[in-house]
């Protein structure tokens, strides 16, 4: 797939899945009393993570089908800081804005379709503590999805439903315990997105808890990755040097019998002209 398309890819997949997110709490409520969890409690909370667990189940898929898209920056930083995907810095460089340019888009586009009566429940990640407690909660709950995913899909169960229902389950228990702290966000494109809508995607405290936090956070779990588990090679690469190493170049055998011909014939020569000195 070339840039242009992966760029495209992760702008559409980005809106969609910002869009999707944002709706939930819509949804939820809406559907809550139809199910008797309108009251009280935590009835509303079971929807929303189940709903949560459904988009992230099909947006892992759809990210499959256009090719490897994702929605998230964290992620393709860290593949490729992995050295398990072959986006360099210029492809990051293109990537990366597009997510921006989805999540703007997603979170635009929500906000302005949504009815009144629910437009109470959107809105973005918000930080609910001091600043550095902030930029430390991003970072720790990124490395940990971070390593995670990772785990799951380099080194985990080769089922891909298993791995995705594992990266589901670490996703949720990470929104439940960070969310006193920043959200969480754990994905700098959503929470950029948001930021953009409330003017404050420029600020200080926007960049460094939503954005050196989580990229702090994917750099050390991909080097506790690499720590633990080795160094991951991309299978393209890999088995282009094992080719490399059985494939002989053409007439190489023929070099090698014509320079083992030259050595013993220089070795006669040396031979007779010590006889007949």
């Amino acid at each position: 797939m070339g840039l242009a398309r992966k760029a495209v890819a992760d702008a559409s997949i980005t809106f969609l899945w910002v869009f999707a997110m944002a709706s939930l709490g819509a949804v939820s409520t809406s559907i809550a009393p139809s199910l008797g969890l309108d009251g009280p409690g935590k009835g509303k909370m079971y929807i929303v993570f189940s709903l949560v667990s459904f988009l992230i189940f099909f947006f892992s898929f759809l990210g499959q089908a256009l090719g490897g898209a994702s929605w998230n920056p964290t992620t393709i930083v860290a593949f490729s800081f992995a050295g398990v995907s072959n986006d360099d810095l210029f492809t990051l460089g293109v990537r990366l804005p597009a997510q921006m340019v989805g999540a703007v888009g997603g979170a635009l586009t929500i906000w302005e379709v949504m009815p009144k009566k629910y437009k109470h429940t959107l809105g973005g990640p918000k930080l609910k503590v001091p600043l550095e407690t902030g930029v430390a909660a991003e970072t720790i709950l990124t490395f940990t999805i971070t390593l995670i995913v990772m785990w799951a899909i380099l080194r985990g169960p080769r089922n891909k439903i298993s791995r995705t229902f594992i990266i589901i389950g670490a996703t949720i228990a990470l929104v439940i315990a960070g969310g006193a702290y920043t959200g969480p966000a754990m994905n700098p494109a959503n929470a950029f997105g948001w930021a953009f809508v409330s003017n404050k995607h420029t600020s200080w405290e926007h960049f460094a808890v939503y954005w050196a936090g989580p990229m702090i956070g994917t750099i050390c779990a991909v080097l506790t990755f690499n720590l633990i588990f080795g160094r991951h090679q991309v299978k393209g690469q890999a088995t282009k040097k094992s080719k490399a190493k059985k494939t002989k170049k053409p007439g190489s055998e023929g070099q090698a019998a014509k320079s083992k011909g030259l050595k013993k014939e220089s070795t006669g020569n040396a031979g007779d002209k010590m006889k007949a000195s």
